[in-house]
């Protein structure tokens, strides 16, 4: 099949290989945030305790999320291929040293290694997928990137309690070799795209650095604040206002330079002005949920953490399916809208549903009530992206696709953070599994309004033209 190319003549590219080989080295980025949660008592017990092991987890948040929009403007330049395969080798590189490590702070710098290399590992096939297939199959293909999130997401943690019991810890890094060798090998060998047109200008290194700065900082506050650093210690606010001056300067640099890293015409697409505040608040609504099932499932029916990971199977089949089915059919009819609007109001009934659990609830009604959860964000998930990149020029392709990608990552990671202070709220300093599983319903039901606030401003799109004064669905 011939890759349908963007500038010059097309470019004949192994088409099935390469897309094995881009969704590959996305699930190893999303797993590989998820992965080493269950595993971290392990990690704690032979390296030395648990203080700091939280860094193990955030350090590759920061990494992977701050330098997603740098690779996607390196790959305008340098090529998809070259970006791709050079940034899955640096995450091999850490994988291999995350396994060897004997110290916490060595294993902590290694998971940094492994996270900047990740960074390119989600958003590059975002955009090398929109590139290998025509617009008219371009949301079935998307569709399959949000099945491996939701795979990767709440299989995660299964799997890395599965391998910790049968290996030990670092095998959950050691893992990642032979699947991140067989991606690199199938992208090597299969992935043939021309360069983006528009990419050979020179890369903006200080918006990157302003960007990955205001980024880190708000990762922080979000991941700390009020947890390992308190709101009245000077330490919280501190870094939220360096991430607002950051953010600041930042806008001001990309006004000015001639290549920016996101280009500020984007922001002036009526159309992206929505979707990309939308892909926000989906993120914010992901990380309230996946991460506080599985404590709900262990504490009302004293589940394990493998017992836990296989319960959610509803949750993560259904996402998989609708996200999949939805992507073609969405991309065949190009109505994008209507579909948008129902993931938000469907996901804005699981969550009310979500939150009248209690722990005499039959496991078949929670079943049913995390599949329609997942049926939601199933018609969200990969059809935002979509919508944005049907929207932004060809030129902007690997720009908008970062933006929706990492303001996507940044909203989970303040989801997490938010309905984590309003757990610890409701918990009220009770503890055991009763009062966990009391209070998880009641944190969950602010996902509702959320959610309906989602499907309010998805809206707007009926009334926001795209590029050009066409709509988003004709793109």
């Amino acid at each position: 099949m011939t890759a349908p190319a963007t500038a010059g003549a097309p470019v004949r590219a192994r088409t099935g290989p390469a897309t094995a080989g881009l969704l590959i080295g996305m699930l190893l980025s999303v797993l590989d945030q998820t992965v080493v949660a269950i595993a971290l008592p392990a990690i704690a017990a032979d390296l030395g305790g648990m203080a700091g092991i939280g860094w193990v987890v955030t350090s590759y948040l920061l990494a992977s999320t701050a330098t997603g929009p740098l690779y996607a403007r390196l790959s305008d330049r340098f090529g998809r291929r070259a970006v791709f395969t050079a940034a899955i080798t640096v995450f091999l590189a850490g994988s291999a040293l995350c396994g060897l490590a004997q110290t916490l702070p060595q294993l902590v710098a290694a998971r940094t290694v492994q996270g900047l290399g990740a960074g390119a590992l989600f958003v590059l096939p975002t955009v090398a997928l929109s590139e290998l297939y025509p617009q008219r199959l371009r949301g079935r293909v998307q569709g399959l990137t949000g099945a491996v999130f939701a795979l990767a997401s709440v299989g995660g943690p299964l799997a890395g309690g599965a391998i910790t019991d049968a290996w030990g810890w670092r095998w959950i890094f050691h893992v990642n070799l032979p699947l991140g060798l067989l991606a690199l090998a199938l992208t090597a060998w299969a992935l043939r795209l021309p360069r983006p047109p528009g990419g050979g200008g020179r890369t903006d290194l200080a918006g990157a650095a302003l960007l990955a700065g205001a980024t880190t900082a708000v990762l922080l506050v979000a991941e700390w604040g009020g947890t390992a650093w308190a709101w009245t210690s000077g330490t919280a606010p501190a870094l939220a206002v360096a991430a607002a001056v950051l953010a600041a300067l930042f806008v001001w640099r990309e006004r000015r330079a001639p290549d920016p890293l996101l280009p500020p015409r984007l922001f002036a697409v009526p159309a992206l002005r929505v979707l990309l505040p939308a892909c926000g608040l989906l993120g914010v609504l992901l990380g309230g949920s996946v991460f506080f099932l599985p404590a709900f499932l262990q504490a009302a029916y004293g589940m394990g953490a493998t017992q836990a990971g296989l319960a959610l199977n509803p949750y993560v089949l259904v996402f998989m399916a609708v996200s999949t089915v939805a992507g073609s059919r969405v991309g065949a009819t190009g109505r994008f809208t209507p579909v948008l609007v129902a993931g938000a109001v469907v996901a804005a009934a699981g969550f009310v549903l979500l939150g009248a659990l209690g722990p005499g609830t039959p496991y078949a009604v929670f079943a049913a009530e995390i599949a329609l959860l997942g049926a939601g964000f199933g018609l969200l998930m990969q059809n935002l992206v979509v919508a944005a990149q049907n929207a932004a020029a060809p030129a902007d392709l690997a720009a908008v696709s970062s933006a929706a990608v990492v303001v996507r990552g940044l909203g989970l990671a303040l989801g997490v953070a938010a309905f984590s202070g309003l757990l610890t709220r409701e918990l009220a300093g009770a503890a055991g599994p009763e009062a966990t599983a009391a209070a998880v319903p009641d944190v969950l039901l602010w996902g509702a309004p959320a959610a309906a606030a989602l499907a309010a401003l998805l809206l707007l799109l009926r009334g926001a033209p795209a590029r050009g004064g066409a709509r988003p669905e004709a793109g």
